[in-house]
């Protein structure tokens, strides 16, 4: 019989967790089992993600730095690159937090069950709340201040800061980039190794989602004593799906309408088979052929600009996954009682932007992530069991937008090199038959 896919195994893990869940909660005795002996799996699941958060920012991040060394040579088509999928990732970003904060799940959860989620998940959550008042008698460059580390191992340790973990491997990738390209090979072939390792660790950890989820989710029926808190949790899935449509039937199409002169259904036609692709596997990485297939002889970009922003974009725009990041963050930290300032909010900007340029391009990596952002809003990242349980679906929503985003700058960036044109598919077939 063939094997399930993981999106299935995990959303059958789901729903069998909130039905033992609620049979359990019956009585106390059901209860304590839940919370003796499979909580604890759920907890488990939660410490290898963000055991992985670390390894994974450093490597993904320098790989991808590093694998921009080309830009120089490419000059013009490089900085426009770089800066179009700056400014989308952002926009994505003030989307997320537009609509989480007008919408606000966060606060559908009553006081009562608050109360018991900080105590469940927030630990310290008390001392949270009290650092961000303090925050607030700052001085203006406090934040910038905050972002240079003293010792790099000191910030890494315990994911405590990683807002200046990721100081520090911009600093060090930069670095590698401007010296004798001879000398830094070994050590840039050590991080692309190191690299592959994390995607591979990822992977098993993934195998475990099912089984994570299914914890996690009858620990939480137990702990519940409500039903808003799952009332929140779908306002939260209608935040995330809502700032995800805005991008990928607002801002990109219109963009591409504005810049290029193509329309909503040129656009949509060429690129609809990558965009079902990338929903159907949660991987950008494993849409990229389709991508740049469906950009280059259905939209008309020429291959010099396909072959050059979309892998390009497959490492650094995750418009999907900063926009949902964002939306995370702010219900966590909602749910949890945890007051976000305004500073924690252009916080939010900033490491979720830069989070985004190292979040690797297979299912599940934007989980990973969503540490670094919690970590570096002070927020307690065991608050991730709040929403890990339809993480799955929305991840599958937000590749779609990462790879629309993809193809809308590469359209972008052709019409400003003056090298888009009309759509061939029959060239690009004649090729790919002859190349194999």
């Amino acid at each position: 019989m063939k094997k399930l896919e993981l999106h299935w195994q995990i959303l059958i893990g789901m729903v069998a967790g909130v039905l033992l869940g609620y049979l359990l909660s019956l009585t106390s005795t059901g209860s304590q089992i839940v919370i003796d002996y499979i909580k604890p799996f759920g907890k488990i699941f939660i410490n290898l993600l963000k055991l992985i958060a670390i390894p994974l920012i450093i490597a993904s991040l320098i790989k991808g730095i590093t694998d921009l060394r080309d830009i120089s040579k490419l000059s013009t088509m490089g900085l426009k690159t770089i800066g179009l999928y700056l400014v989308t990732t952002i926009i994505a970003i003030v989307i997320g937090l537009t609509v989480v904060n007008v919408v606000n799940p966060g606060s559908k959860i009553s006081a009562e069950n608050r109360e018991n989620l900080m105590e469940d998940f927030g630990g310290n959550a008390a001392g949270k709340i009290q650092a961000a008042v303090s925050a607030k008698e700052r001085g203006p460059l406090d934040a910038l201040v905050d972002m240079v580390p003293s010792n790099i191992f000191e910030a890494a340790a315990g994911n405590g800061n990683m807002l200046q973990v990721i100081f520090f491997v911009i600093f060090f990738a930069i670095g590698l980039v401007l010296i004798d390209p001879k000398k830094g090979a070994p050590v840039k072939g050590f991080f692309d190794g190191l690299n592959e390792v994390i995607l591979k660790m990822i992977d098993l950890i993934m195998l475990a989602a099912p089984y994570g989820v299914f914890a996690l989710l009858a620990a939480l029926v137990v702990e519940s004593p409500g039903a808003d808190v799952f009332i929140s949790l779908l306002w939260y899935a209608f935040c995330v799906v809502l700032g995800l449509g805005l991008m990928i039937f607002g801002v990109y199409p219109l963009a591409v309408r504005v810049i290029t002169g193509k329309s909503y259904s040129y656009f949509f036609r060429g690129i609809a088979p990558a965009q079902l692709l990338a929903f159907s596997t949660s991987s950008s990485a494993a849409t990229l052929p389709v991508t740049m297939e469906r950009t280059e002889e259905h939209l008309g970009v020429d291959e010099e600009v396909t072959s050059f922003v979309l892998p390009i974009g497959a490492t650094i725009n995750m418009d999907g996954t900063s926009l949902y990041q964002a939306v995370a963050a702010v219900f966590i930290a909602g749910a949890l009682g945890v007051d976000l300032t305004l500073g924690d909010q252009l916080t939010i900007v900033m490491t979720a932007a830069l989070a985004s340029i190292g979040s690797a391009a297979v299912p599940g990596a934007g989980m990973v992530m969503l540490v670094i952002v919690l970590g570096a809003i002070g927020v307690p990242e065991a608050g991730l069991a709040l929403i890990f349980a339809v993480d799955r679906p929305l991840d599958m929503c937000r590749t779609a937008v990462n790879v629309t985003g993809d193809a809308a700058v590469a359209m972008i960036v052709a019409k400003m090199e003056g090298k888009l044109g009309e759509p061939n598919p029959k060239q690009w077939n004649d090729n790919y038959n002859t190349s194999n």
